[in-house]
């Protein structure tokens, strides 16, 4: 079979050109398309020991889907607009934080209102062509995001969507091309992945040994108390939170206040940093009184204090500098020792450890948040060494996890990498830019 010998112009800015016998269409010429529907969630007979796998569309995440973790009953599906999809399907996210997120159907199953199905005539198109086709299109799809904080698309935009189309036959080889090439980066990624988790195991093992067992082999050692802590070295102390310092929960106010005015430290500065941010983006209107009570001051460690999971409670971050007339959320606990018996950074890794997160765990308040209170936070043990011990663990500590946290940097660096050349292989080959006939896939 002969190579591409030439391309021809098309009036579309998508994909100005194309092998000559290439097509330019939409998706309603070659597929049909189905949203789906969520039964009512009020209605137990439609949830309540369901068989019938059914798809949000946060399940969509750019992969093949292989599992599901609702469900519905043959009740439930008969009583909603929500449909039977078939294995080897390509699903569209149509609204939300995952709108033009792809994924691949292994499974029958159905999905809620947010998801739309394309359904390809088998005379025209190779599904499996048309799921690597979309993960190429998402820039394409999300040019017709209409709405606010919910913005989205819709069934219709999906059938007008232009995509390129070769014969069947070569759709077939770009598919099996793009499945030889893309199983070879995901198995690179997924290495990379395990290694990562394995770093994080070993960096998290090496706070919770320095943390609690200090640095010294050879040191005479005490039971702590604490079944699930074991011993401590002697001349260390082990005491509940709460005798250490006092608790605050952040300012509460209506919308109105916020947007002008004071520093406003908010729950994303807690959750996504083991240290407070030297500034602060938000801001909210505050009295004098108000910012002496929610002040931010070095030393002081602020705890998540409610979430929609678990997992998310009780995320510490320590103030290493005073922020100026700052508050803090309603979400956050604030802890300030009563006087310097641990080290700033010392709590960064003192509240990191596993122990923490095991106690704080089994007594949370759980309905539809999860919530900590200042009681179970004051009741969590917390190991004080001598301050000199505090600042060679902290030595030591920030030595080893520096090294750790570089090479996990690098491992992700290298897997956006990865991730970026498979997506150029994708778009390259579906549409034409790289003639995959000939090639013999081993």
């Amino acid at each position: 079979m002969k190579k591409y010998s030439e391309y021809k112009s098309t009036n579309n800015s998508w994909y100005p050109k194309l092998p000559t016998d290439w097509k330019v269409c939409k998706v309603k010429h070659i597929a049909n398309t189905y949203a789906g529907g969520t039964p009512s969630t009020i209605r137990s007979d439609f949830w309540e020991n369901g068989r019938i796998p059914w798809l949000p569309s946060g399940k969509l995440q750019n992969c093949e889907i292989t599992t599901a973790e609702k469900f519905i009953t043959e009740v439930g599906l008969n009583n909603s607009s929500t449909k039977w999809i078939k294995p080897k399907t390509v699903l569209i996210a149509l609204t939300g934080a995952t709108c033009a997120n792809i994924g691949y159907l292994n499974f029958d199953a159905c999905a809620n209102q947010s998801v739309v199905a394309i359904d390809e005539v088998k005379e025209k198109a190779n599904s499996r062509f048309l799921y690597f086709m979309f993960l190429m299109m998402r820039k394409q799809i999300l040019t017709h995001q209409t709405g606010g904080a919910q913005a989205g698309i819709n069934d219709g935009n999906v059938k007008n969507l232009y995509l390129t189309i070769p014969s069947l036959k070569e759709q077939t080889q770009i598919a099996k091309y793009l499945d030889h090439k893309t199983g070879i980066i995901d198995a690179l990624v997924e290495k990379k992945k395990l290694l990562i988790k394995k770093l994080i195991k070993q960096r998290q093992a090496l706070i919770n040994e320095a943390v609690t067992k200090g640095l010294n082999p050879n040191t005479k050692m005490k039971d702590s108390g604490v079944e699930w802590l074991g011993e401590i070295p002697e001349h260390w102390v082990c005491s509940n939170l709460r005798f250490s310092g006092s608790f605050q929960n952040g300012i509460s106010k209506g919308a109105k206040y916020f947007g002008s005015g004071s520093p406003f430290m908010n729950y994303g500065d807690v959750y996504k940093n083991e240290v407070t941010p030297l500034s602060v983006t938000g801001r909210v209107i505050s009295t004098e009184v108000e910012k002496q009570n929610y002040s931010v001051l070095e030393g002081d460690v602020f705890f998540t204090r409610t979430s929609e999971t678990i997992n998310d409670i009780g995320i510490s971050s320590t103030c290493l500098v005073s922020i100026p007339n700052c508050v803090f959320s309603g979400f956050v606990i604030r802890f300030r020792f009563h006087k310097k018996i641990m080290e700033p950074r010392f709590s960064i890794y003192h509240f990191q450890t596993n122990w923490k997160k095991a106690i704080i765990e089994s007594k949370m308040n759980i309905v539809t948040r999860s919530s900590l209170s200042q009681r179970v936070l004051g009741n969590v043990p917390v190991i004080l060494p001598p301050i000199e011990e505090q600042k060679e663990v902290i030595a030591y500590l920030d030595t080893y996890t520096s090294n750790i946290d570089s090479s996990i940097s690098k491992l992700k660096l290298t897997i956006e990498q990865l991730k970026n050349y498979r997506q150029s292989i994708i778009s390259e080959a579906v549409t034409g830019k790289v003639d995959v006939r000939d090639i013999v896939l081993t």
